[in-house]
């Protein structure tokens, strides 16, 4: 006896705070199991950083401009860092962009390894999140020990950085980056290679490398649909122009392709982290411009040998010329650009800031059209979306 099965149709709210969306709401139109329709609906967050940086100095929103990314708060850092000393005209001493390109590639690899966590949980990988988690915190204490602060790490301040290499860093890196390598292999073994996880993100979110461009994907997410663009090397800043490294590119376009990429992607910094410690030059981490207004009580730190800098107080209140200024960085989720406005006072008289996984959104709804109710998640943790970092 032959039933016929007539496909239901419904409409389905994912989140937010869903297990499969976080801060989100995924409004997803269906017919049987197959998505019709998904609208990716941020705003569940509430950062308004863009309009809370009008109120405030330039120098208290270091934290504040950190907040979107979390895990790569670097990043966020050195973007709207890099705009202010654009209208301020200050030049950064050589060790100073050195330490900027170290603290940003640490940054870079733990925000892979979070978004590998999540995305392994999300297709059930309950290894691959314990393991994310577990091999990120190894970086995480890097970045305390450099910067004296675990996620928001305010490190990257106007004319170079707040605190330099020592022994012990230096120490603490070469035996991560030891551990990380032998640590991918098991990766490769336990979770690119697992037939279960190759059949949730292989042939699944095909984006075609017209679309990535079209629909303007950013980051590992564009260069796994065989797009090589990395604002590192099309618009070198820090100490980038004089490190050696790849841009890993895959044509699939899949999520499977897309992890690829920032496992990869990994390994790079691996090796541009090795090159820093070898090749950093000694000198100021501070420009002459600001450090010459620290009091001498302040710097009693920096020559009993402990190399940081307490921050002059001119910088509470300092004011730049009225100007404007662009800035772009590679985050860890693709290009971050910053939009700083001044008009003379002690206060930006605008802020934007356009993220990476602000441009994922329309990429996000793209993706979904057409697959299965199943594939939602594979393809949200593929794209590494982070919905505080939209919600800016």
């Amino acid at each position: 006896m032959e039933i016929d099965v007539i496909p239901v149709s419904g409409e389905l709210n994912v989140g937010p705070q869903h297990p499969g969306s976080g801060h989100l709401r995924i409004y997803v139109r269906l017919n049987g199991d197959i998505i019709e329709e998904a609208q990716v609906e941020p705003g569940y967050v509430h950062r308004a950083v863009e309009k809370l940086g009008e109120n405030r100095n330039y120098i208290h929103l270091i934290p504040l401009v950190e907040r979107p990314a979390i895990l790569d708060s670097i990043h966020m850092n050195l973007g709207y860092i890099m705009a202010v000393e654009k209208i301020l005209g200050v030049d950064v001493p050589d060790r100073a962009q050195y330490l900027r390109s170290f603290a940003a590639e640490i940054s870079r690899i733990a925000s892979h390894l979070y978004g590998m966590g999540i995305l392994a949980i999300f297709i059930g990988h309950s290894t691959g999140f314990m393991w994310g988690f577990g091999d990120r915190e190894v970086w995480v204490q890097i970045l305390e020990a450099l910067t004296g602060a675990r996620i928001t790490n305010s490190y990257v301040i106007p004319g170079g950085v707040r605190r330099d290499l020592t022994p012990t860093i230096v120490e603490m890196t070469r035996k991560a980056v030891t551990y990380m390598r032998r640590k991918i292999k098991d990766w490769e073994n336990i979770f690119l290679n697992n037939p279960n996880v190759k059949a949730r993100l292989q042939d699944v979110g095909i984006m075609t490398r017209e679309q990535a461009i079209e629909w303007g994907a950013v980051g590992p997410n564009l260069r796994g649909s065989g797009v090589y663009y990395d604002v590192r090397k099309v618009e070198p800043y820090a100490a980038y122009s004089r490190l050696d490294f790849e841009i890993p590119v895959y044509k699939e376009g899949d999520g499977y392709a897309r992890t690829l990429v920032r496992f990869e992607e990994i390994q790079q910094s691996l090796n541009i982290l090795e090159q820093i410690i070898r090749d950093i030059p000694e000198g100021q981490i501070l420009s002459d411009r600001f450090f010459k207004q620290i009091p001498p009580t302040r710097l009693k730190k920096w020559w009993e040998g402990q190399r940081r800098v307490v921050m002059p107080g001119y910088y509470a209140s300092f004011r730049p010329p009225k100007g404007e200024a662009v800035t772009r960085v590679e985050a860890g989720r693709g290009e971050l650009l910053y939009y700083v406005v001044s008009d003379g006072s002690a206060k930006p008289y605008r802020l934007r800031m356009i993220t990476p996984s602000y441009r994922s959104i329309y990429v996000m709804q793209n993706l979904l059209k057409g697959v299965r109710y199943a594939d939602l998640v594979s393809i949200y943790g593929s794209l590494d979306y982070f919905p505080p970092e939209a919600d800016r």
